[in-house]
């Protein structure tokens, strides 16, 4: 930045003034003017040319002559006296400019301030004026102060700020600062020249008076009237201090995450208080008013129907397609019972009490599960074993019911009975197996003997009611083991249910093995044999097993003549107390044991005669032997 800058002579010594020595800038100065020392002194009376004055208070480089276009070059300085070019010199480095004097006019030495252009100020016409190079741009519109000024080493003019421009389009006074001092320019009119802008003062140390038409804070000018403070006097964007911050303070990225976190719980606290209030609103609507619509209560959703095939269900649901109700009527009475299907020739096994009112020209009518009916004839029937067989014609598709085996059954096991009571077609009970070979009686009402039936019966408690006679007995399997015949009433007697009294959870059945013997002897020849001994029983006898009568009885003897007995050695009067070893206890027993078993059959007798026991071994004779 001092490149071409006297460099003042450490010894004191003046400055060489030949064309190849050291120089200075002139400074120009009215005629009979102090030294410029003394000014810069500030020896009272000190005067200069408004062109000097304009010149040092812009410094805008007034030494400089023009020189062709725009061209210029620096003027030798003029001898001055001794010691006082050094003086000059400090002085014009040390002062950035030179005060007015008092009294000078306001607008000496000021530049014209224009509304269409801000030029660098011309300064009046003086002694020493010296004309201002013609810049080498045009004039910047936003008022910045021209390029190349000021010089390379003299002082940059206060910061200017921009001017506040009112609605008639006349820019403000711009306040001018030197040294914490403010000024008032007054206002000019538009289209008037601008006064130029005071000097600044020489230094804080300063007694120069400000010039004519500057004002100093709490003063004013008499006859102008008080410019309004301008915010923007004091801002000095170089200026070292304290950032300000205008307007609101921005949040930082904490403050927002706390906000947003804050809004959030206030939002949901807000959502949960409404839902709420809804909810307990609707819901004490509808508790009032006993809900929006008709009541509707919670129910389970549709199951497959399949059941496991061991199950109750699953049993029920393979048998019944077997099983039929059949309606009797004949010529003095009625009934109703149950009977299941043997084969697919229309075969139907049921109990002889079930068809015993159709007579010899009643009429049996059979109802399928599926609700088809047709008529039966009688095919056979037994009154000793309860049983007959009935048969369909013109129906197809029919379902047989298996058969299982009686003698695989064991007490505990669980059984199912179907049956139709009271005329209630299909109805499934459950129950075990509660004995085996219970000897039972049923029938009897014809006073004779010939309607009794002697059944080694199996015992269950799967309720068995009137209706249910001739239907199926199953096992877990669904196979048939036996046929409902007869329940114990609660008057203490044993018969078939057609008495009308209700289970008391004591049910027999005619098991399956002597069941299908009987029906296959009715299906072949219409008739059922029946095994036997070849003896009449004493059936008036008290004691403890079957005596044989000692009398002959309707002109027969007490032992069959070449019967089973009378070849097994069997005498009158013998007592028999075991068959096969099982224990009997009475004439009914021994024949609930014989017929259990087939013609041709072979029998261990434990007999004892005149207080002696011994075992007779026989074969099973038929009725049909005589």
């Amino acid at each position: 930045m001092n490149e071409g800058k006297p460099t003042p002579d450490p010894s004191g010594r003046p400055a060489p003034t030949g064309p190849e020595g050291d120089f200075e800038l002139e400074r120009p100065a009215a005629p009979g003017a102090p030294a410029d020392g003394a000014r810069a002194a500030g020896v009272p009376g000190d005067t200069a040319s408004p062109a000097a004055t304009g010149a040092a208070a812009t410094g805008t480089g007034a030494d400089v002559a023009p020189s062709g276009e725009g061209d210029f070059e620096l003027r030798r300085p003029e001898e001055d006296p001794a010691g006082a070019g050094d003086g000059v010199r400090a002085a014009a480095e040390s002062a950035p400019a030179v005060d007015a004097p008092l009294g000078t006019p306001p607008d000496a030495g000021r530049e014209p301030v224009s509304t269409e252009d801000a030029v660098p100020p011309v300064p009046a016409p003086g002694p020493a004026a010296v004309e201002r190079p013609r810049p080498l741009h045009d004039p910047d519109p936003y008022s910045t102060p021209p390029y190349g000024e000021p010089g390379p080493w003299a002082p940059a003019p206060p910061v200017q700020h921009p001017a506040a421009t009112p609605s008639h389009g006349t820019h403000l006074p711009v306040p001018q600062t030197a040294h914490g001092a403010e000024t008032q320019v007054p206002a000019v009119p538009h289209g008037a020249e601008a006064p130029a802008p005071a000097p600044a003062a020489a230094g804080p140390d300063s007694a120069v008076s400000p010039p004519p038409g500057t004002s100093i804070p709490g003063t004013s000018i008499p006859g102008t009237a008080p410019v309004p403070a301008d915010p923007w006097r004091r801002y000095d964007p170089w200026a070292a201090g304290p950032l300000q911050q205008m307007g609101e303070a921005v949040p930082g990225i904490g403050q927002r995450r706390r906000r947003g976190r804050r809004a959030l719980v206030l939002g949901a606290v807000l959502l949960a208080l409404v839902s709420g209030g809804v909810g307990g609103a609707v819901g004490t609507y509808l508790e009032r008013n006993g809900g929006v619509g008709g009541v509707e209560l919670p129910q389970a959703g549709k199951e497959p129907a399949g059941r496991a095939p061991d199950s109750v269900a699953g049993i029920a649901a393979r048998a019944l397609p077997s099983v039929v109700t059949l309606h009797v009527r004949g010529s003095e009475q009625q009934g109703t019972g149950t009977g299941f299907v043997l084969d697919d020739r229309g075969h139907i096994l049921t109990n002889n009490h079930v068809v015993e009112p159709a007579g010899e020209d009643g009429e049996i009518t059979v109802t399928f599960h599926s609700g088809d009916t047709a008529e039966a004839e009688l095919i056979g029937r037994d009154s000793g074993y309860d049983l007959a067989v009935v048969r369909v014609k013109g129906v197809s598709g029919l379902e047989p019911a298996p058969l299982g085996n009686s003698d695989n059954v064991q007490v505990g096991d669980p059984v199912v009975a179907i049956g139709a009571p009271f005329d209630l077609a299909g109805t499934v009970t459950s129950g075990i197996i509660s004995a085996k070979q219970r000897p039972i009686t049923a029938g009897g009402e014809k006073g004779d003997g010939s309607d009794i039936s002697y059944v080694d019966a199996l015992q269950t408690d799967a309720p068995i009611n009137p209706g249910n006679s001739g239907g199926p007995l199953l096992d877990t399997r669904g196979r048939v083991i036996g046929i409902n015949s007869a329940i114990r009433s609660a008057g203490g007697g044993t018969g078939s249910e057609s008495g009308q009294s209700g289970s008391i959870g004591l049910g027999f059945a005619i098991p399956v093995n002597q069941g299908k013997r009987v029906a296959e002897e009715l299906i072949n020849t219409g008739r059922a044999t029946h095994p036997v001994i070849g003896v009449t029983l004493d059936m008036d006898y008290s004691g403890d097993g079957a005596r044989v009568g000692t009398r002959t009885s309707g002109g027969r003897a007490p032992v069959t003549p070449g019967g089973a007995g009378d070849r097994a050695g069997v005498e009158a009067g013998d007592v028999i107390t075991a068959v096969d070893g099982q224990r009997i206890h009475s004439g009914e027993e021994l024949i609930v044991k014989t017929r259990a078993h087939r013609p041709g059959d072979r029998l261990e007798l434990t007999v004892e005669r005149n207080g002696r026991e011994r075992t007779i071994s026989l074969v099973l004779g038929s009725s049909d032997d005589g």
